[in-house]
């Protein structure tokens, strides 16, 4: 199954600082390169390999290692679906986040404005939420709420306004459906871009992304041991804001706290001021990189 080249791949597993004996989580397992990696060092330890697409559980079947455990699960689940393994804490954690190359790719998910196919977009093909729903049933401001805060689309309240009279007309099914009511509003000459932000908008939604972001980030805080990594890869400024304020702060939104004595609080102090970026080699090789940003942290 042809799934995206991981990123950053050297740097991240780098940043884990693995110990051949400990235990480790790949949340975003995906086509399973990074995980791969990661086993080549461990030799007693185990990999928790966490995906919620039921399409990355054959990459996982064809790693035959016994020091990989394959979770069927979104990583929100990180803190539950360990302890059902009987493990309490771990020494590391890798994310890279967003959708894959191979959800891209495939017609059929919906995540592509490049194919005709339903709008779907869930990651986990056994939710509820579509695109369709979205699109079909959200009220017009919660429309421009999506689009304006997951899409960082200029003309949000417009979009939001020629949804609610297209869907009046016909009920959005196929991304051609989309297609017709962005063409008009998108810029011109930056028509890909814009039509690239609607769909990341929707797709957040359908997958209530950031929340599923904020509860790992919150769990990964009580799992990963004292001297623990923390690896995130991000490819938006919207994760990358929550994983750096997080890191930072030890919280998403505010100032960060301090105790009775003065010292700060926070689980993390961050390894890399400014986030690793992908060489100008990589991104010739790999487009995907172009946009990704990976932060390190360390447990406190």
């Amino acid at each position: 199954m042809n799934y995206h080249v991981p990123v950053l791949l050297n740097e991240s597993v780098a940043g884990l600082n693995i110990r051949e004996g400990g235990i480790y989580a790949d949340v975003t397992f995906g086509g399973g390169g990074h995980s791969a990696e990661i086993l080549k060092k461990l030799k007693k330890g185990k990999l928790f390999a966490f995906d919620q697409d039921s399409d990355a559980k054959a990459n996982a079947d064809s790693l035959n290692n016994s020091s990989l455990i394959f979770v069927e699960s979104n990583f929100r689940h990180l803190k539950r679906q360990l302890k059902m393994h009987g493990v309490k804490q771990i020494d590391g954690l890798l994310a890279d986040l967003g959708v894959s190359s191979h959800q891209i790719d495939s017609p059929e998910r919906g995540f592509s404005t490049r194919f005709e196919g339903e709008l779907d977009m869930r990651m986990d093909r056994q939710a509820d939420k579509t695109a369709q729903e979205v699109l079909n049933k959200y009220s017009e401001e919660n429309l421009h709420k999506i689009f304006g805060m997951y899409g960082e689309v200029r003309n949000a309240r417009t979009l939001a306004a020629e949804v609610i009279k297209g869907r009046a007309r016909k009920s959005f099914r196929n991304i051609s459906d989309l297609k017709i009511i962005l063409q008009p509003l998108a810029p011109r000459g930056k028509e890909n871009k814009y039509f690239a932000q609607v769909f990341q908008a929707i797709r957040i939604e359908v997958n209530d992304e950031l929340k599923a972001l904020e509860d790992l980030l919150e769990q990964s805080a009580e799992v990963i041991k004292k001297g623990g990594r923390l690896v995130v890869i991000s490819y938006h400024s919207l994760e990358d804001r929550l994983v750096k304020n997080f890191i930072n702060k030890g919280k998403f939104f505010g100032e960060i706290e301090k105790d009775v004595y003065g010292n700060f609080e926070r689980p993390f102090k961050e390894l890399n001021r400014k986030p690793v970026e992908a060489s100008e080699e990589e991104v010739e090789k790999n487009k995907r990189a172009r946009s990704a940003k990976l932060r390190i942290a360390e447990k406190i």
